[in-house]
């Protein structure tokens, strides 16, 4: 790894586009967080690109307020990917041994994932991670790393996360536009959960919930293994809407009535209490029960849980997760929405904070980085040349994208 080398994690939200650069310090764990860069997400929905122009502005906002932050210039980044168009599958692939000894190596455990890995998926999807779970060396059933055993059949059950092709593709050209270049893609979910979950919550069992703007995503984990990821089309910006249909106003002032007077359970709020909206906009004259809007708020967090629910269920996990519920992105800042969480999905829960960072971490103790954060954190392990999950199928589909980009571009 070269040292002070700038890491650059990018989460291109459907709110807000978020830049954070760390940087290696000589005997230290984790990188130093030098700078932050912030801008409105525009030209996106429910984390899929609608308009290239406006959303290569706000990440080239981001960037480049990172940039004067960090005082280094920043020449790629490791790029979150979200959204609905994500999708989660289990593949198992068989291999016989290749050793006459019958001592499975490396490369079996490589030849095993690959056989896992062929397997059919829907017309312009892409695999982005391929994770292992678990092994079977002829009937020995569980195992989590094979190397060194005998046997003669090799059997690996594999996770495959994956991703639209053209849908990447539009996020990857945005990116590429502001100059930079990418080094990998990552699972959002999965990126959050490296910079928010411990080992121990990992092993007891435990989902973490990134409430964004557009999307939510899940990671599920029990016995130090990711079990399950997924991302469902509702957010925090649905909770906005809603209450902006209910009170009869613009989305904007609807935002700023949920950040300053939202609660997420409404039986705790007073039924007399009002909220005065001629303090938030002078083109507002109403007042409004601040009850009613917690009613708005909980309907929707309720919704979303409940969807929760039922992908727990789907994996048969509902209630059976000791370490309980990690809630990040922004609306797990929402007053009360802890106590909701614990009710609806009958589990212990808290809100996820930031880890083990060095540098300005006063500005990122916040829920809401948790996805930026990771990104960074990730491309800090790959420069040391850690792997995550055992191992991460990288490159193919990536080095692709780069090519048609710049297939694009004039020659000079």
């Amino acid at each position: 790894m070269v040292k002070n080398k700038p890491i650059v994690g990018l989460d291109i939200g459907t709110k807000k586009v978020c830049a954070l650069v760390g940087q290696f310090i000589e005997g230290s764990q984790k990188p130093e967080i030098i700078g932050i860069g912030m801008s409105p997400s525009v030209g996106l929905r429910k984390g899929v690109v609608s308009d290239v122009e406006e959303t290569v502005s706000s990440i080239s906002a981001a960037l480049e307020e990172a940039e004067k932050m960090a005082g280094v210039p920043l020449s790629d980044v490791y790029l979150g990917i979200n959204g609905a168009h994500t999708n989660f599958l289990t593949s198992k692939g068989v291999i016989a041994v290749s050793r006459a000894s019958g001592e499975i190596g490396e490369d079996d455990v490589a030849r095993a994932i690959e056989a896992a890995e062929a397997v059919s998926l829907p017309p312009n999807s892409e695999v982005l991670h391929s994770i292992p779970f678990s092994y079977t060396v002829d009937d020995q059933e569980g195992i989590t790393d094979p190397v060194g055993m005998n046997g003669v059949r090799l059997e690996a059950v594999v996770h495959i996360i994956t991703g639209s092709t053209p849908i990447i593709k539009n996020f990857t050209k945005c990116v590429l536009r502001t100059g930079v270049d990418i080094n990998e893609l990552v699972f959002n979910p999965l990126a959050a959960s490296l910079a928010c979950l411990s080992d121990r919550q990992k092993e007891l069992g435990c989902v973490l919930i990134d409430i964004g703007a557009g999307t939510t995503g899940l990671a599920i984990y029990e016995e130090g293994n990711l079990l399950y990821a997924n991302v469902l089309p509702i957010g925090g910006a649905h909770v906005t809407n809603d209450i902006a249909i209910g009170l009869r106003t613009s989305v904007d002032i609807a935002e700023k009535v949920k950040l300053e007077y939202g609660f997420a359970i409404a039986k705790e709020i007073s039924k007399h209490e009002t909220i005065d909206l001629s303090t938030i906009s002078d083109e507002e004259k109403d007042r409004v029960l601040r009850h009613h809007v917690a009613e708005i708020i909980e309907a929707r967090l309720s919704e979303i849980f409940s969807m929760v629910r039922a992908e727990l269920k789907k994996i048969g996990k509902d209630v059976l997760l000791p370490a309980g519920v990690i809630l990040v992105g922004g609306t797990a800042k929402m007053p009360g929405i802890v106590d909701l969480a614990k009710e609806k999905l009958k589990l212990p829960c808290q809100v996820g904070f930031p880890r083990e960072t060095k540098g300005i971490v006063e500005k990122i103790d916040d829920p809401s980085y948790a996805c930026a954060l990771g990104l960074m954190l990730w491309g800090f392990d790959s420069e040391i040349g850690k792997e995550h999950f055992g191992f991460l199928r990288r490159g193919p589909f990536l080095e692709k994208l780069k090519k048609w980009f710049k297939s694009f571009l004039p020659v000079i």
